[in-house]
């Protein structure tokens, strides 16, 4: 499905348009914001300050959509309050289901972008998959979602949106800690999070908010391909768990499969990962490492990243993922054996190495394989492509 609207350069984002009927959307708004909006339409501070907290419960602990289910917020309100504001959802345009049990929706905006979530249940978690961006400001070479060209960020609104409407989805209102489906959050959906950090942050502070979705920041994962300066600041105003792209430990090759790599060394990516705040072996930075033939998975491959851990005496885990292929792609999945043997190596040095079970493939919902546009690319396109994003990056 092409992605409609003009396509601004990368990786600047384009603008976002404002709803056509002036309302205010306030999901994604903390407290303070929605009280000051309700002071700029006209209402009086003091009971603006009584409404917003009134309208906060209803959004985000009941999971309310419209204001004439506010049983404490009196009828007459309920007019005023539903000519001047909102309170959204992304739009479903398909959601589909996998034979495993994950889901996927493909998702529309007021201004009509596409973008994609996705549920991957298991028996003891449920674990939600976020987008950030319309499109992705990188060009990871073996991942589909980077060979579209960056529309825009999403609003801190529309990441937040993605998170209720999946608990819409799953029956889990109101907000309550245990019994949930929905318990972990991934930034692993379109986009890089640490590209669109204020909208990123403001989200998750939404999330974890105890008033509200509730979800521990030790249930969230924030994934970045190797934005390194913003990781530290990552790690101070948002707090959550990281997981980092890595798919190489050699220059050469992730120069080409993770270009970010031109600006921000291996050496200079572990560092960040050391010094990220509230690293520890009870919260262990996650290495994401996916898994092509013949390009990143021989025994030396291993055994280098092996040594580059306990160089930077990283508490970590590695998560070998098995290449998920898609139309245009250029590498293949490395064997079963050689992960097995690549797995083996790294276990034996004392560092947790799973193989994720490639979950959603049928549905084309796998790591690395959502992309709301179809449209097919020859090699000399994505190639033109990842050097416009890559000399747009510097």
């Amino acid at each position: 499905m092409p992605i409609p609207g003009h396509i601004d350069p990368v990786p600047v984002p384009r603008a976002i348009t404002p709803r056509k009927d002036g309302r205010i959307d306030l999901i994604g708004l903390p407290k303070d914001e929605i009280r000051g909006y309700l002071i700029e339409k006209g209402m009086e501070p003091k009971q603006a300050k009584l409404r917003a907290k009134q309208l906060w419960h209803w959004i985000y602990n009941r999971g309310a959509t419209d204001f004439a289910r506010m049983t404490d917020i009196a009828k007459t309100m309920h007019p005023w309050l539903a000519e001047r504001f909102v309170i959204g959802r992304p739009q479903v345009v398909e959601a589909q289901v996998s034979t495993d049990g994950t889901r996927k929706w493909l998702l529309r905006s007021d201004d009509g972008q596409d973008y994609e979530m996705v549920f991957i249940p298991d028996a003891d978690r449920g674990t939600l998959c976020v987008s950030s961006q319309v499109g992705c400001t990188l060009n990871c070479r073996f991942c589909h979602t980077g060979t579209m060209r960056l529309v825009r960020n999403l609003t801190a609104g529309e990441i937040v949106g993605q998170v209720m409407l999946a608990r819409d989805s799953l029956g889990e209102w109101p907000s309550q800690p245990d019994g949930r489906l929905l318990t972990n959050i991934v930034m692993m959906g379109m986009g890089e999070p640490l590209y669109n950090f204020e909208n990123v942050r403001d989200a998750l502070k939404l999330v974890m908010d105890g008033d509200g979705l509730a979800l521990s920041k030790r249930r969230i994962t924030l994934s970045t391909s190797g934005v390194v300066p913003m990781m530290a600041r990552a790690g101070e105003e948002i707090g959550v768990n990281l997981a980092v792209s890595l798919h190489a430990v050699t220059k050469e090759v992730r120069d080409e499969i993770v270009p970010l790599n031109r600006k921000y060394g291996i050496e200079e990516l572990l560092q960040a990962c050391a010094d990220y705040p509230g690293a520890n072996n009870a919260r262990r930075i996650t290495f994401e490492y996916v898994m092509l033939r013949d390009k990143n998975d021989s025994d030396e491959d291993a055994r280098e990243l092996v040594r580059l851990i306990r160089k930077f005496k990283l508490p970590a885990k590695v998560n070998l993922i098995p290449f998920n292929p898609w139309p245009g792609a250029t590498y293949e999945c490395s064997t079963p054996e050689r992960i097995r043997a690549f797995s083996n190596i790294v276990f034996e040095a004392g560092i947790s190495a799973p193989v994720r079970t490639p979950r959603g493939r049928d549905i084309d919902a796998a790591c690395g394989q959502l992309k709301t546009a179809s449209e097919k690319k020859s090699r000399a396109e994505l190639d033109q492509l990842a050097e416009e994003k890559q000399a747009a990056l510097g």
